[in-house]
């Protein structure tokens, strides 16, 4: 899907068959469902070569998914409306599906203490010694630096941005580009939502951090034009060294 994915664990006894397991998922994960590569299964639907009952019970579910996502976005997220030729194409969820697929591999396996990160969806599990998981998210203007540090234990992670790929979020309301923010973060605990969710929050603009902070179980934090950083309280809670909400003016969440 045009990343790369690492993996960190930290078990004492590590079972190699599964991590073999879970990287072979995920490259077929990318043969089958990304939206660049012409003979995926994504692709292939795309054209009208599959129809919607022949299509794999895995695709059936990404689209559902992101069915569901256009229905609580009020159409921020919308799989058939990011290209102009108007072929779904779940890109805004596929790669955290795939990637929590590839973690439920590791936990079948009995491993409980690691870090998967896909092109920088990351899920982590346990809490590692001493100083437990801390996630960077990038400065969006120097990728040199990190804009802040998130301190997580056993959830995941996924940040929608511009600086990799350029303007590629379409607002599909308007089939314009979304540029209202620099990046957004969201936490909780599912990647397959998290990464749904960073992508329509990102098009929502400023408004999207209220909108999944209000979602049970997810957070969101995002770096504006300016530099400054809107986020809920739950999210600040989380960044090392930041003061907590009661120390600071309230945001929402």
């Amino acid at each position: 899907m045009g990343t790369v994915a690492s993996l960190d664990v930290r078990d004492a006894d590590v079972p190699v068959a599964a991590l073999d397991e879970a990287f072979a998922w995920l490259h077929e994960a990318d043969r089958r469902f990304s939206a660049w590569q012409p003979a995926s299964e994504v692709s292939r639907f795309g054209r009208g070569e599959i129809a919607l009952d022949d299509a794999s019970a895995d695709l059936r579910e990404i689209l559902r998914d992101c069915e569901a996502l256009r229905d609580l976005s009020d159409g921020a997220f919308d799989a058939e409306r990011w290209r102009p030729d108007s072929r779904p194409d779940p890109t805004g969820l596929v790669k955290g599906w795939a990637a929590e697929r590839a973690g439920l591999i590791l936990d079948a396996a009995g491993l409980r203490t690691w870090c998967l990160n896909v092109g920088g969806d990351v899920i982590v599990r346990g809490h590692p010694e001493p100083a437990g998981w801390r996630v960077g998210i990038r400065d969006p203007l120097d990728a040199t630096r990190v804009a802040f540090v998130l301190e997580l234990a056993d959830l995941a992670v996924a940040t929608s941005a511009t600086y990799e790929r350029g303007s590629h979020l379409v607002d599909p309301r308007t089939g314009r580009p979304a540029d209202g923010l620099r990046s957004l973060t969201v936490i909780g605990p599912r990647l397959t939502w998290a990464d749904g969710y960073a992508t329509a929050a990102w098009v929502m603009g400023l408004d999207g951090v209220a909108w999944v902070a209000g979602i049970p179980g997810y957070d969101a934090g995002a770096i504006a034009h300016d530099g400054s950083l809107l986020a809920s309280d739950r999210f600040l809670a989380r960044i090392a060294g930041h003061a907590q909400p009661a120390d600071r003016a309230g945001g929402p969440g």
